[in-house]
């Protein structure tokens, strides 16, 4: 008989050490969890990671990650394309995952993955962290309490600048690694399962715009660190053909004949990271803005609107529950990675897989893969597409 996992026994692993990975790793250890090793793209990557982050052991490939039996739980922070076969190769290893999104490149993959989840008993997530912001978490229960009344719309935004110009670039832009989908697929796809974690009600079709704004790009001729510490010239970039998306504009029908619309974009001077959603109903309103995260807006007809502020005292048990300071002390977006891998760990390690998961798991990833879809076939046919 197999001896239950403890958190002083369990071993996590992770693949990609990015900007994302990093911040995985962050979440582990402020919870307790042992980073016991990690992948790279390449041996020496993995060494100078493994190195940097004081991680014990560097792995040559992922194989060998997933062939250590002291390795019981991986994070998948690598490109995007990759997903999918990670998630896979993890999942047959007998590992749990923890994948960022999107969960694959198709439906039928993601699919795939929450057939195999299931079917091998592993504990799996994706990484929707955003969910995790105490006045998000809030903001659901005002919202599924009826609170709030009747939901009419809902409507946001989530806009970045750091795609603004030509000469920005990143392997995002290219399809064959970040998938078909770009703003929607990188940053929409947050604001969509926020807003349907928040309200509980599924996307029944869509009518999607989107615009390319700089059709041609400058990428660098070579790796950028070549270029360290020096001024890039004209004749150091090629011009590159995009055609993935800058913008996003999309109709959407809800559930019980709910309305909105979202604006998505990465060439918005001056926006960094905003995503920001308002849900309007028959009694109250409010929003929520990710760059001012510990304020939550209630808007009302008949008595002057509030700012309900992050104070544990004032939430509900749901908000409570993924808040660690106390009111006036913020929390940001390291936090919503500490708090899901808090609910992610301390489900594993209960061992009860059929109960439910109160974090953001592969099925959810599967069902933002359905609506990408949907999404993008919109676009393309300039018409309303039903999500499957």
């Amino acid at each position: 008989m197999k001896t239950p996992l403890t958190k002083e026994t369990l071993g996590i692993g992770i693949a990609g050490t990015g900007f994302i990975g990093p911040a995985h790793i962050e979440g582990l250890r402020r919870n307790g969890l042992r980073v016991l090793g990690l992948a790279e793209a390449t041996p020496e990557l993995a060494r100078q990671k493994a190195a940097e982050l004081g991680i014990p052991r560097a792995y040559a490939t992922l194989e060998d990650l997933l062939a250590d039996p002291d390795i019981h739980a991986v994070h998948l922070a690598t490109p995007n394309h990759l997903h999918y076969p990670h998630a896979k190769a993890a999942l047959l290893a007998g590992k749990h995952v923890v994948c960022e999104k999107p969960l694959a490149t198709s439906s039928a993959e993601s699919a795939e993955l929450v057939r195999l989840a299931k079917e091998l008993g592993r504990a799996n997530a994706i990484n929707f962290n955003l969910r995790m912001y105490p006045l998000v978490q809030q903001a659901r229960q005002m919202v599924q309490s009826g609170e709030l009344g009747e939901v009419f719309i809902i409507q946001g935004s989530y806009l970045q600048d750091w795609l603004l110009f030509p000469t920005d670039w990143n392997w995002r832009l290219q399809p064959e690694l970040g998938g078909n989908l770009r703003a929607v697929g990188d940053i929409g796809s947050h604001w969509l399962d926020m807003v349907t974690f928040i309200t509980g009600l599924r996307v029944k079709e869509v009518f999607a715009d989107f615009k390319t704004v700089h059709p041609i790009r400058k990428k660098p001729a070579k790796p950028l660190e070549t270029y360290s510490g020096k001024l890039l010239q004209p004749s150091d970039y090629i011009d590159q053909p995009i055609t993935t998306e800058d913008y996003a504009s999309i109709l959407l029908h809800f559930e019980n004949g709910v309305v909105g619309v979202l604006t998505v974009a990465q060439v918005c001077s001056g926006r960094k990271n905003r995503l920001f959603f308002e849900i309007n109903a028959s009694r109250s309103s409010i929003a929520w803005d990710s760059e001012r995260p510990n304020e939550l807006w209630v808007g009302h007809r008949t008595q002057p609107n509030q700012i309900l502020m992050k104070d544990p005292a004032l939430l509900c048990p749901e908000a409570r529950a993924v808040t660690s300071y106390p009111g006036g002390h913020n929390e940001g977006f390291p936090d919503t990675f500490k708090q899901l891998c808090a609910k992610f760990y301390n489900y594993l390690l209960a061992g009860d897989f059929s109960a439910p998961a109160d974090f953001p798991t592969f099925a959810d990833g599967h069902d933002e893969m359905l609506l990408c879809e949907a999404i993008e076939r919109s676009a393309k046919e300039q018409r309303w597409v039903a999500v499957q």
